[in-house]
């Protein structure tokens, strides 16, 4: 068994020319998940004399690359390489770099719902994911044990049930469709029972990361309910959509499930129209729409992926005109500290003429009358 195995046809037109052409030798170390250092390594993505220094980033944040997007990775700089393989950088922390970059702690009523804004929650049944972005804004937390116990998860969904405002929930984490069937189904179920709730949503990189879980049996349980369920996809760069996403992506999309796209802009990764058209383009023709680009969030570590957010808007107006209405998302900021998102290109923001921005909440919730200044200065101890 050689490279040859696991690439896919050159002329694929899931991969990006470049990308697709390299000569990659990859080891049967990709046949596994890759969660330690001896694993990359093996894999050959991690040079040994990197070992020891790589142990920090290794004892302070989660590690695992699935095989689905191991076999991607042609060189340690290319886009798939940097968002998913450990980097010294990431224990450079910067002053206005904080642990909780949008407030989920603070407004987080139970353990396992984050309710920011009235008519949503977010349900976090686990902290599990299937692979560990590097620039995750929850990367303090998930990779833990804390996902909720049996009684947990009752107490969660009895929030929901006595909070009559809450019309869409949103189960997010970690990644939930980590989750076997059984337990997916009888949370869908439960929600299904709970009159006000109206739209659930599934926020997941599993469609790319570990197409194969996208099968009969987890459909079955998504269809456990009469509301309407979307699936939203994390997905960065084209070359994560593979034959094996896509087909993924056509289980769900052929079930009548509708599927959405989550994308954040990140050095390295996407910060070209060029990559940003071939993304978005991929992803309608998947079946799945660009929902929002997000601009970075502010957790430690992270500063090396970070796209100034007047370089952004300038990457979202080149879009405008070059690709289809269906194929633009909303280029979105969220306040750091949980304040909520906002349109970037949108009058929420002022420039204040020396690189920083004044921003409006969309509903005034705090003593600052609702104003923001971005980039947020260091927070307070």
């Amino acid at each position: 068994m050689d490279a040859s195995d696991f690439r896919e046809p050159l002329d694929s037109p899931r991969n990006l020319p470049d990308h697709a052409a390299m000569n990659v030798a990859i080891s049967e170390a990709a046949l596994k998940t890759l969660k330690t250092s001896a694993d990359l390594v093996d894999g050959g993505f991690v040079a040994a004399d990197q070992v020891t220094d790589l142990d920090a980033v290794f004892a302070r944040y989660a590690t695992a690359i699935p095989p689905a997007l191991a076999r991607l990775i042609a060189h340690p700089g290319d886009p798939i390489a940097r968002q998913f393989v450990p980097d010294l950088r990431e224990l450079d922390v910067s002053p206005e770099e904080r642990t909780d970059p949008v407030g989920d702690h603070v407004h987080s009523p139970i353990k396992g719902i984050v309710h920011r804004y009235p008519d949503r929650v977010l349900l976090m049944p686990t902290l599990t994911c299937a692979v560990y972005c590097r620039f995750c804004f929850r990367r303090e937390t998930v990779g833990s044990d804390g996902g909720l116990s049996a009684d947990e998860i009752a107490a969660a969904l009895g929030y929901i049930a006595a909070t009559p405002a809450i019309w869409e929930v949103i189960l997010t984490g970690g990644d939930p469709l980590v989750l076997s069937a059984r337990r997916i189904g009888e949370i869908i179920a439960a929600l299904d029972r709970i009159p006000h709730v109206k739209v659930i949503r599934l926020h997941s990189r599993v469609p790319v990361a570990a197409p194969e879980r996208i099968d009969a049996g987890l459909i079955a349980a998504l269809k456990q309910t009469r509301k309407a369920v979307y699936v939203g996809i994390h997905c960065n760069h084209a070359a994560e959509l593979t034959i094996e996403a896509v087909a993924a992506c056509a289980r769900l999309a052929n079930a009548g499930i509708p599927l959405l796209a989550q994308s954040v802009l990140l050095k390295g990764v996407n910060d070209t129209a060029e990559d940003l058209e071939n993304l978005f383009r991929a992803l309608v023709a998947a079946r799945v729409k660009p929902y929002y680009l997000h601009q970075l969030d502010y957790a430690p570590g992270t500063g090396h992926f970070r796209v100034p957010l007047e370089q952004g808007l300038a990457l979202v107006q080149a879009l405008r005109g070059r690709v289809s209405g269906l194929a633009l998302p909303t280029y979105i900021l969220d306040i750091p500290g949980g304040a909520g998102k906002v349109p970037a290109d949108s009058g929420h923001l002022s420039p204040e003429g020396d690189g920083t921005y004044i921003v409006r909440e969309p509903v005034t919730r705090d003593s600052a009358n609702g104003r923001h200044t971005y980039p947020p200065s260091a927070p307070a101890e």
